[in-house]
This record gives structure tokens, C-alpha cells and sequence, in this order.
């Protein structure tokens, strides 16, 4: 039997959460019950705009990566872009690559087909120095490639690596590496997509194209305080915050020489708030011999952003949506700094809003795909993504395939990408064809699109059957070997599975066996494998134990791959053997259901679908919402699906039926409940959409008898 808990949460922080960030009780309370408390974390569950994303200029090099690719543009060089097979390579590849096209640059792109590996190889580099290129840029791959990166080297081929995955001991070199994983990477958020990661240079190469880039340039606010003035310094570089001066001066008590303004000020350009009011404040503290050169650009401001003109910076401060969510950046020169940063973007990004908006799609996308952890920035990224793509306007290609998977004319969730458009996507790099997913976004012709999109479905159907047969190969085959790995571990070796499915079949051997999971098969040149873990441990802490044996390996914490020479697989099985003995698991192997929120039977009502959408999208690291109710009455069951496996309950809850899913609970009729029993029920709540009708529906994550079952 599972686990129910519902973790107990202080009134107090919940009355602060529901005051401070404007939301009702029971939004605070699921946020205080999910560990969300601080605001920094709130914001990105509360808002969505794309000012609150990271910049991209955090990267430590980012500006050597712009340079890089500037000179080459200037240059006329041949520019190569390589990425990977799955979703989040090809996505990355498609964005970068419009995006260069879109500057000018001379470029092409490469990703694995058919039986090649990941990563980039030597033969890849000697054909690109036939051409005469001369730089590489990988996307979300290369952090490994530190043999292939250095062969680069030697013919004249710099690298910029762009990735997300966990980086090797020692770094690929010479290489500009852009990934939020590296040590000292600067970026403040380390768990975005590959296709994120290409997405940030992207943004930084298009601010490039204005007149302040490089540009050094400071804020600087005066204001008074009793018998002294504050006056207070912002060094802002490429949208980032580089440096920070505050002086409390008393006024005839010392001249500007002994402060430290005129060194932290010296060849930049100074931008005020009033113009007027600051200098009438400066000549106070200096007297009138002494003359700033500055800038008022509160008016240019004003132009692009209407609502704020005539407005002080205090009352500035007090709109301040950053400052509400994080109080070390209240003060006037922060909410001058906010501002400025808006007033930048919405100057500069304007012209590439459509070309931006198609990215983001995109990016949502890679995210849903690599399951990456949906807190942070990465809820911006998803929701901004899934708005674009729900306003109609959606990218050429993604349109042709969405039609083809009847996702047109509906609002499409992160569940509807994960299970429809997303396996299909990847299907073409899993049968070895990714550039006909990339045809499919950067074709210009539609008909052509179209006959793409076709491709693609059909691959994905030989997919599903491919992973069928794997599936017949891999069930009994991983039950048997847990007792060979201490039950601690299951692992497959079979040649005849498609290396194409083996991450599917991985995955779902250890869903099922709860337990880490390692599938291995052959091609020609080579065997390989997929690794998938659980229960928190982390798989390529097992695999790195085996680096000798690998031609390559790499991944995530809970997911990775590898591949190795034949030969190298028993010996490669039997360390697996010794060394799954010392697997430990950080969590239990029952299962335990966290309650979001307890709702009487009054509160069941469509308006919980408001709760509902400010918490999506659901996924890693944000599971859909539980709800509780106890005491509600079934009165009606139905078997249904083509094999009859699952329930359609009717629920009397409040004086409202409500229509119920219970997924693989057909055998629980008559056993555990019948119609007619009152029941306590935990559930999620989402919208049917049937005929053009929305209805909210529950979904039965687990049912007791009322009273059988504790809460703990």
C-alpha cells in the first residue's frame, strides 16, 4: 500500500506568502507545502515574462564567444555547427543555425546519422578542413570531445563548445566552453537544455548587432540622507551588473578627489534619472566647479516604455516587480538598474520578436524533452515557449507536424508535447535520420514541410514497433539479471535491439524493476549502451568507475549513455556485477503520494483549474498537483479502453458529479470499492476538451474506503 502525506506547513509563513506575493491561501499554501518559500524561487511560478531569464552575458564566455563568431563573419570564414541526435540536439542546431544564416555567416550543419556516435569524431574535422573551415561550434554536445577538440587544434580549427551536460575532470582544450555546469561558468542556474544553452548565445549574437555592446556604462543616483547625501554607482557591461560603488559624503567636508567616484567612474558613460535634480544635488555635495558629463535617460526610457514618465525613482522602486520578490535589490539604483535592462530589451529585441517567439517554441520543446527540472528559468522558457505556440502564430515546420498529430486548434500543454510530439521528433534521430527533423524547421517551401512531416510520423510508427520487439528482448531478460547485480542493478546485453530504442526499453525496465537500468547493443563498429537511474542515485557515478572501458561516455546524473568495442562488454559486465554491490539508493522504493492541498467538497469546483494552470508546466521536478477529498460518493464505474483496463469513475462530490479517470484500476471493482461507496479519493484536476467542449475531469491518482487509509 502507498504512503499518503500531506506535510504540515506553519499558518504564519502562509498568510506571509498569500500577503506579500498577492496569491490566495491556498496557492500560498501549496507553494509553503512544496518547499517554495523564498521569493527568488516564487517569482518564476508567479511570472512569466522573459525579463525575469537569466542573461545571457552571466556566462564567464560569452563575449569570447560572440568575438569568435563576429571575426568570422567578418572574415568570410566557414563556419560548422554540430550537435546531436535526440530533440535537444536538433532544436539547438535549428536555432543557431537560423541565426547565423540570419547574420550572414557562411555556415553548415552536421548532426549524427545513421550508426555514428555522439559527439563530434576526427573524421567529421578532417572533411570540414577540406572545405577550408575553420570554426566548430557543438550544441548540446562536446563537453567530452577533448581528443577530437585538441586534433581541431592542430588543423587550424577552433572550437566553441556549447553544452549542458555533466563535464569530464578535465575540460576539452583549446575550446571556448559555454556550459552552465562547468566550475565557475558564471551562469547562476545550472540545470537548462542544450538547446537553452545555444539559445542564450543565440540572444547574446543578437544584441551584439547594437551600439552597446562592450559599451561601459554606469547608473548613477544622488540622494539625500539628514545631514549627508548617498551618492551610489552601477558599472553595468552587456546587460550585467559588473561592479558596485556607494559613498556617504557630508557635504565641504571633502572634495571629490578623496572619494573613490573619479577612478570607478573614469571612461564611462554616466546615465541619470532627472538630469536636473541630480546635478542640482552634485553641485551641493562639490559645489559648481565640478561638472559630470551625463546622460538623462529617463526620456529615452519613457519612449519605449510609456508609464514611467514624470516618475521619480522612488516611486520607480515601488513598482519594482524584482524588488517585491527579492529584498537586496529594492533599493532606487536597483529599480533604476530594472529599468534600464527592460528599456534595453524591448529596444533591442523588438525587431527579432517573430524570429524570437519561433525560438522559444523550440526551447520549450528541448526542455519537455530532456526532462529537464522544471524550476527556475526553465518555467519561463516552457510557459513563454507553450504561449507562443498557443497564440497561433507557431513556427513553419512545427505547424505541419503538429496538424499531422491533431494538436491544431486546442491549447497545448507540456503533457500534450511530451506524449505526442516530442517521441515523434525523436524518432527520426532514433532511426538515425535527425536531419529530417531539422529539414523539417528550416525548409523554406511548405509543400516540402508537409511531405516532411509525413516522414516523420511514419518513423515514428517504425519506432513504436521497434521498441515493441526491443521490449520482448529486454522484459525477462532485465528480471533475470538483477540476482547477477545484487538486485541493486538490472542490465541487458542484446544485439538484436535497435540502438535507436535503447533509451526507451531503459527506461522503462527500470520504471518497472524500480531499480538502475543498463542496456547495451551492437552495430558494426562498436557496442552501445543507455544507462537510466532512480531512487537518487546517480548513474554516471557508476559508469565514470568504468571509463576504461569506454570509447565515450557521458550524460546527466539519471541519464547517460556510452559506447565501447565489443570486445570490451563482458569485462565491462562483469566490474558491473562487483561493483553494483556498493549501489545505495537516498530514497525509499515505496511509494509515497505527497497531498498538494485538502479540499472540502465546496472548493471542488473549475475554478481549481486557476491553481492548476499557475503551476504548470509539470513534469521533472514538479509533479502534477495531488488534491485530497475525503467522503465522496461513487456513483458510477465503467470499464474502458480497448482492453478494458481502465476505470471511468463518476464521483458525487459537493452536489456535483464529476467524470473520473482511474488509469490500470479495472481489477480494484468489487475488490477494493464498489459503486455506491464513500470513498477518500486523491486526485489530480485538468480540462477535457471533447467536440470543441472544455469540462474539468478529475484524475484518480489513488482510492481507499473512507477512513481505511492515514494520512501521514
Amino acid at each position: 500500500m502507498s504512503i499518503w502525506k500531506k506535510k504540515d506547513v506553519a499558518k504564519e509563513i502562509v498568510q506571509e506568502i498569500s500577503k506579500r506575493y498577492s496569491c490566495d491561501l491556498l496557492t500560498a499554501s501549496i507553494l509553503a507545502r512544496r518547499g517554495i518559500t523564498d521569493g527568488k524561487d516564487i517569482l518564476f511560478y508567479t511570472e512569466k515574462d522573459q525579463r525575469y531569464l537569466h542573461n545571457p552575458f552571466l556566462f564567464e564566455n560569452m563575449e569570447d564567444a560572440v568575438d569568435r563568431i563576429l571575426d568570422a563573419k567578418d572574415e568570410e570564414e566557414k563556419v560548422l555547427i554540430f550537435g546531436d541526435r535526440d530533440v535537444d540536439g536538433i532544436t539547438s542546431t535549428t536555432i543557431l543555425y537560423q541565426c547565423l544564416k540570419d547574420l550572414g555567416l557562411d555556415v553548415q550543419y552536421k548532426l549524427p546519422s545513421g550508426d555514428e556516435a555522439y559527439g563530434i569524431s576526427k573524421e567529421v574535422i578532417d572533411e570540414f578542413a577540406k572545405n577550408y573551415g575553420s570554426l566548430i561550434i557543438t550544441v548540446d554536445c562536446g563537453i567530452s570531445n577533448n581528443d577530437e577538440i585538441a586534433y581541431a587544434a592542430e588543423k587550424g580549427i577552433d572550437v566553441i563548445v556549447t553544452d549542458h551536460h555533466n563535464p569530464p575532470q578535465e575540460l576539452p582544450s583549446p575550446a571556448i566552453i559555454i556550459n552552465p555546469k562547468i566550475e565557475n561558468s558564471g551562469y547562476p542556474f545550472a540545470d537548462i537544455s542544450g538547446c537553452a544553452v545555444a539559445y542564450k548565445l543565440v540572444q547574446a549574437l543578437r544584441f551584439s548587432r547594437c551600439s552597446m555592446y562592450k559599451q561601459e556604462i554606469c547608473l548613477m543616483n544622488v540622494r539625500p540622507i539628514t545631514d549627508a547625501y548617498i551618492i551610489e554607482c552601477i558599472k553595468v557591461q552587456n546587460m550585467t551588473e559588473k561592479a558596485r560603488l556607494t559613498e556617504t559624503i557630508i557635504p565641504g567636508l571633502v572634495n571629490i578627489q578623496q572619494t573613490r567616484l573619479l577612478p570607478f567612474l573614469q571612461g564611462q558613460q554616466i546615465f541619470v534619472w532627472d538630469k536636473a535634480v541630480q546635478t542640482k544635488l552634485l553641485s551641493t555635495i562639490f559645489g559648481n566647479g565640478i561638472e559630470f558629463n551625463m546622460l538623462d535617460i529617463r526620456d529615452e526610457i519613457a519612449k519605449i516604455i510609456p508609464s514611467v514618465a514624470n516618475m521619480s525613482l522612488l516611486r520607480l522602486k515601488s513598482l519594482s516587480t524584482i524588488g517585491k520578490y527579492d529584498e537586496s535589490l529594492c533599493t532606487e539604483l536597483d529599480g533604476f538598474f530594472n529599468i534600464f535592462i527592460t528599456y534595453i530589451q524591448q529596444a533591442i529585441f523588438k525587431n527579432n520578436n517573430e524570429r524570437n517567439n519561433f525560438d522559444l517554441q523550440l526551447v520549450a520543446i528541448a526542455a519537455i524533452a530532456d526532462i529537464m527540472p522544471l524550476k527556475n528559468e526553465n518555467r519561463i522558457l516552457i510557459k513563454q515557449g507553450l504561449d507562443s505556440i498557443n497564440s497561433g502564430k507557431i513556427r513553419p515546420g512545427l505547424i505541419e507536424l503538429m496538424a499531422r498529430l491533431n494538436l491544431i486548434g486546442k491549447k497545448v500543454t507540456s503533457t500534450d508535447l511530451s506524449w505526442g510530439l516530442i517521441p515523434a521528433l525523436n524518432a527520426t534521430g532514433r532511426l538515425g535520420e535527425p536531419q529530417t527533423a531539422l529539414e523539417l524547421f528550416i525548409n523554406q517551401d511548405a509543400n516540402e514541410r508537409d511531405k516532411i512531416a509525413q516522414r516523420i510520423i511514419e518513423l515514428n510508427q517504425e519506432r513504436k514497433k521497434l521498441g515493441v520487439e526491443a521490449w520482448n528482448y529486454c522484459e525477462q531478460a532485465g528480471f533475470n539479471s538483477l540476482k547477477n547485480f545484487n538486485n541493486n542493478l538490472a542490465v541487458v546485453h542484446d544485439s538484436r535491439i535497435n540502438r535507436g530504442v535503447t533509451g526507451i526499453v531503459t527506461s522503462r525496465l527500470m520504471n518497472i524493476l524500480n531499480v538502475p537500468a543498463i542496456v547495451i547493443t551492437e552495430t558494426e563498429e562498436c557496442a552501445i549502451g543507455s544507462a537510466r537511474s532512480t531512487r537518487g542515485y546517480k548513474i554516471t557515478s557508476l559508469l565514470d568507475q568504468c571509463s576504461e572501458f569506454f570509447i565515450n561516455h557521458g550524460g546527466h546524473d539519471f541519464a547517460a549513455g556510452f559506447s565501447l568495442p565489443k570486445e570490451n562488454v563482458n569485462p565491462f559486465i562483469e566490474k558491473l556485477k562487483k561493483l553494483s554491490v556498493l549501489i545505495e539508493f537516498s530514497e525509499t522504493s515505496e511509494e509515497i503520494i505527497n497531498i498538494d492541498a485538502q479540499l472540502p467538497h465546496n472548493y471542488l469546483s473549475p475554478d481549481i483549474l486557476k491553481i492548476v494552470d499557475l503551476f504548470e508546466p509539470y513534469g521533472e521536478s514538479n509533479a502534477s498537483l495531488n488534491f485530497f477529498t475525503d467522503k465522496v460518493k461513487i456513483v458510477d464505474a465503467n470499464l474502458i479502453g480497448t482492453d478494458k483496463t481502465h476505470l471511468k469513475l463518476t464521483i458525487l462530490c459537493g452536489g456535483t458529479k464529476w467524470p473520473a479517470l482511474y488509469w490500470n484500476a479495472s481489477e480494484k471493482i468489487k475488490r477494493d470499492f464498489d459503486i455506491g461507496d464513500t470513498v477518500d479519493i486523491i486526485y489530480e484536476v485538468s480540462r477535457n476538451i471533447f467536440n470543441g467542449m472544455e469540462n474539468t475531469q478529475l484524475t484518480i491518482v489513488d482510492l481507499c474506503k473512507s477512513g481505511e487509509h492515514k494520512i501521514v
